[in-house]
């Protein structure tokens, strides 16, 4: 492995789908910042032993319990969305390999990322150590009410699909937050959604594009399974 040209290659991967995708998402490029956090951050620890020979490549990966590590250009372009500063103060629902997480670590000053399923979080906590991410704090939780006792937040990560987005989330994020959301029925079609809530609390939404990921567990009745995802973290 290569890890320079490679992740040269995931770079420029991610630059070629937002040319792509220039029109949906609205922007043609990312932010510099969110770029550095993406070369910065070693994907290859993030990903299992056994697939690190792909792990830049710009699709999603295996990460055990059917779940995904995201692919790049997703995880990037989720990211851009918050629009975050250095003193911004972040909640991530579903932590997964912690890539995500990671990557939010590098551009605000305080992460909190919570993860239902126990061998996930535990994993990634062990990586967060492991690599000195000391802004980060997790817990082993259904995200699906949030994480209150540190709210408001500047911005609010999902990544899990929800039939609809949780109230929780609107009140848990701050005047000028923004909040960044897959919605749509499990394993088919859901758009990303974009919700910024403005200095007088009314909240405005955007469709940014269509994604697949696996269901946020207690925002449907079927909540105890999940397969085959396209896209989660």
């Amino acid at each position: 492995m290569n890890l320079r040209r490679d992740r040269q290659k995931m770079l420029n991967d991610i630059k070629n789908e937002v040319a792509y995708t220039r029109r949906m998402i609205g922007r043609d490029r990312l932010d510099s910042r969110v770029m550095d956090a993406m070369r910065k951050v070693p994907r290859e620890q993030f990903v299992p032993p056994e697939f690190r020979y792909a792990a830049f490549d710009n699709g999603p990966l295996p990460i055990g319990f059917e779940q995904t590590i995201s692919q790049p250009y997703i995880v990037a372009l989720m990211t851009d969305l918050l629009a975050l500063e250095e003193d911004h103060v972040v909640l991530e629902i579903g932590t997964g390999s912690g890539y995500q997480t990671a990557i939010l670590s590098q551009l605000c000053q305080q992460v909190y990322t919570i993860e239902v399923i126990s061998a996930l979080s535990a994993e990634a906590q062990r990586r967060f150590d492991k690599l000195g991410y000391d802004n980060i704090e997790a817990k082993t939780d259904n995200g699906y009410h949030g994480w209150p006792e540190h709210a408001p937040y500047d911005g609010i990560i999902v990544t899990a699909a929800a039939d609809h987005v949780p109230q929780a989330f609107i009140e848990q994020l701050k005047p000028g937050g923004r909040l960044v959301i897959p919605v749509g029925s499990p394993y088919r079609y859901q758009e990303l959604i974009l919700i910024e809530k403005d200095e007088k609390g009314k909240i405005h939404e955007s469709n940014i594009l269509g994604v697949a990921f696996v269901p946020l567990i207690g925002s449907t009745a079927n909540t105890d399974s999940a397969s085959k995802p396209e896209n989660t973290q």
